[in-house]
C-alpha cells in the first residue's frame, strides 16, 4: 500500500534530520575522540572561536576509586605534563587548574589531585587570529588507586566553530579555578597573615566563614621546590585556622629568604590563590 506524505510534512522531516545531523557533527568537532587506557580517558575540548585568544580544555575521566594529580602532587605522585609544541598557528597555551582535593596516599602522607572527572581549562593564543588553529597535545599523567600507572596520550583538535557545544562545560570549569587574591583581603575566606616562626617554620593564619574544612597548599617559585602540605595546627587562635609547614624540599643552594611562594586556599564553595614573598 502506497502512503502519500504531504510535501510540507516531508520538508519538515528532512529539515529535522538535517538539523540533527549538523548538531551531531558540531558536537564531534568540539571535542577530540577519547584516548583511553585501562583506568582513565582524556580528550581535548574546543570553545567558541572569537579573536586571537581561544578557550579550550583537557578533559579527564577516571575510573571509580582512581585519581590523578594536580600541578604539585603533594607527598607522593606525578604531576601531569603537557607538550603543545606541535600545534599549528598557536603562540602560547596556558593550563589553568581547578581547585584540587587532598587524598591520603596510603603511606602516611597526602597527595593532591582529582577524582571522577575534571576539565583543565586552556587559554590558547593564536599567532594569527584569521587563520585556522589546530591544537596538538602530548599528555603525560599518572592514574593511581593503590599503585600509580603512567599514561601517555596524544590528542588533536581544530578550532573551527564560532559557537561551541562545549562552552558551558568550559565556563563551569573556569568557575572552579581559584581566583587571585591578596593577603589580608576582606573576603569571608582569606589568608590573614603569613610569617616565619624560627628559621624553618612558616605560620599561615586563615579566616573562614564557617567550621567546614578548608585546605591550604603551598608552592615554591620553581617546579623543583617540593614544599610539604601545610598542616592545621591544633588549638590555634579562636578566630582563625592556623596552618604551619617546614621549609623542607628546597632545591640545592636555594634560600627561603625572600622566596616568592604561591598559596592555594580551597574552601567548601570558593577557592583563592595568593602570592607572598617570604620574610
Amino acid at each position: 500500500m502506497l502512503t502519500r506524505v504531504p510535501l510540507r510534512a516531508a520538508i519538515g522531516v528532512v529539515t529535522t534530520l538535517l538539523a540533527s545531523s549538523l548538531a551531531i557533527a558540531a558536537r564531534a568537532d568540539d571535542a577530540s575522540p577519547w584516548e583511553r587506557d585501562g583506568h582513565s580517558a582524556v580528550r581535548l575540548l574546543a570553545g567558541s572561536r572569537s579573536g586571537a585568544v581561544l578557550l579550550g580544555g583537557i578533559a579527564f575521566q577516571l575510573q571509580q576509586g582512581w585519581k590523578t594529580y594536580w600541578r604539585t602532587p603533594g607527598d607522593s605522585g606525578v604531576p601531569p605534563r603537557f607538550d603543545f609544541s606541535k600545534s599549528e598557528n598557536v603562540e602560547a597555551v596556558t593550563v589553568m587548574w581547578p581547585a584540587p582535593l587532598k587524598f591520603e596516599d596510603g603511606a602516611g602522607g597526602h597527595s593532591i589531585g582529582y577524582h571522577n572527572q575534571i576539565v583543565l581549562p586552556l587559554r590558547i593564543v593564536a599567532k594569527a587570529a584569521d587563520k585556522p588553529v589546530t591544537l596538538r597535545a602530548e599528555i603525560n599523567y599518572a592514574v593511581c588507586e593503590k599503585l600509580c600507572i603512567p599514561v601517555e596520550a596524544n590528542a588533536e583538535l581544530s578550532f573551527n566553530g564560532v559557537a561551541s557545544t562545549e562552552d558551558a562545560n568550559l565556563r563551569a570549569a573556569l568557575d572552579t579555578v581559584p581566583k587571585p587574591a591578596n593577603i589580608g583581603d576582606p573576603n569571608p575566606l582569606t589568608i590573614r597573615a603569613v610569617r616565619r616562626d624560627g628559621p624553618k617554620n612558616v605560620i599561615v593564619d586563615v579566616v573562614t566563614p564557617d567550621s567546614r574544612n578548608v585546605n591550604l597548599f603551598v608552592e615554591g617559585p620553581t617546579l623543583d621546590w617540593a614544599l610539604p602540605i601545610p598542616a592545621l595546627v591544633p588549638n590555634g587562635p579562636p578566630d582563625v585556622k592556623r596552618f604551619s609547614f617546614e621549609l623542607d624540599g628546597l632545591p640545592p643552594g636555594a634560600k627561603p629568604d625572600g622566596a616568592a611562594l604561591k598559596f592555594t586556599l580551597v574552601g567548601a564553595e570558593k577557592s583563592y590563590e595568593f602570592n607572598a614573598n617570604l620574610e
